[in-house]
């Protein structure tokens, strides 16, 4: 009897940056287990550099193979290099989209990589498969996720607010789902537990952590709008932190938006100014499951990372979002903000860590994101051309 051959659809991932990763990761893992998907992984930007923490091997240790790997950061973090960057990006992945020649191109969040992704697949008239549209926040990042909205075929929002926003904007009812976000899946599936012998494979630079006593997480990226403030935002969170006594600091590399040289150049300071990094090490990177680790055992968190809005929501670890980048997100009740002042800084981590654990709360989805995504790819009208509703 012959056997019949099921053609599958293919899907190509875009990974740009380490934590593009671990917000797909789990919806890769369900695509490449999908009897009628096919995952293309393209990897590229600072998630293939040294500097950012080399993600790339990561991704390859985790089991995923990628199609491709391409260069498009322009060195110097600033604005004009973030432009060109998002430029170099279309170039390179219209070149490798026309090569690999997938069904469907899927694109996370609100970053220039994103961007990039998402108008070079629109101009090959690949549909496009957008994650995370229809949140607000504050810099850039809401003009280039609306934007990406518009541009992108389907959308795999992550709250229901985003999935009314995303209506409002346009987007007929039939394109817009909201499974949640599949940075969660890490959480629900993932063993949690932390220990030296874990932890210890990662490098850094300062005083050595026992990851078995109390620390806090510090993560604090570049704002594109304050362009130019980066350095003392920096220093006030460190300020803030070198305070606080008695509890050991983690303090996670900025990613290369423009401003990250400022951002860089602050901690750098602040490091050789105390010479014996009393109580702080610096990281560059963690695995998507290492990184859920460190949030999860975190006694509070620190600065202006989305990790820290969405994981840390589900987790119910306290944090203190500092600046205005993540200013109109929708969070929960561990979330407290501060402005750029050590002393406020300071105020709000004792709050903080004087509140303890909060209650989970699943504004972010359940855990499920990316085996509902998957099963919802094979089933989308691909000749459907976009059009707005009203």
């Amino acid at each position: 009897m012959k056997k019949i051959l099921i053609k599958k659809l293919k899907i190509c991932v875009v990974v740009a940056n380490r934590a593009n990763y671990g917000r797909v990761k789990h919806l890769m893992l369900e695509i490449e287990n999908h009897p009628k998907l096919e995952l293309m992984l393209i990897v590229g930007a600072s998630a293939i550099l040294e500097r950012f923490g080399n993600a790339v091997n990561v991704i390859e240790k985790d089991g995923f193979k990628p199609n491709k790997s391409i260069h498009y950061i322009v060195e110097g973090e600033n604005l004009i290099t973030q432009a060109k960057s998002t430029g170099l990006g279309i170039i390179e992945l219209a070149s490798a989209f026309d090569e690999l020649k997938p069904d469907m191109v899927v694109t996370v969040a609100d970053r220039f990589e994103t961007i990039s992704t998402a108008i070079a697949a629109t101009y090959l008239n690949i549909p496009l498969i957008h994650l995370q549209g229809g949140e607000v926040s504050g810099n850039i990042d809401d003009r280039v996720r609306h934007s990406i909205t518009k541009l992108a075929d389907f959308h795999f929002v992550s709250t229901q607010q985003s999935y009314e926003r995303v209506i409002k904007m346009g987007e007929r009812k039939h394109t817009v789902f909201n499974y949640g976000c599949p940075s969660i899946d890490i959480l629900k599936n993932s063993d949690l537990t932390i220990s030296n012998a874990i932890m210890n494979i990662y490098s850094g630079v300062g005083q050595k952590i026992d990851w078995t006593k109390p620390y806090l997480l510090m993560v604090q990226h570049p704002v594109t709008t304050s362009y130019g403030d980066g350095f003392e935002e920096i220093s006030q969170t460190l300020n803030a932190l070198e305070n606080i006594p008695n509890i050991q600091k983690i303090v996670l590399w900025p990613n290369p938006d423009a401003g990250s040289d400022d951002v860089a150049k602050g901690m750098r300071q602040f490091r050789e100014k105390n010479t014996k990094n009393i109580g702080f090490h610096f990281f560059k990177n963690f695995s998507p499951v290492d990184y859920a680790r460190v949030l999860s055992n975190a006694k509070c968190l620190v600065g202006n990372s989305s990790s820290f809005i969405r994981e840390a929501s589900y987790l119910g670890i306290p944090a203190v979002i500092i600046g205005n980048r993540q200013q109109n997100r929708e969070h929960g009740k561990n979330i407290i903000f501060a402005n750029y002042d050590s002393s406020d800084i300071y105020e709000k981590i004792c709050t903080q860590i004087n509140n303890g654990l909060f209650d989970s709360d699943l504004i972010f989805g359940n855990g499920e994101s990316g085996k509902l995504i998957a099963s919802e790819l094979v089933k989308l009208n691909l000749q459907e051309l976009k059009r707005n509703s009203y």
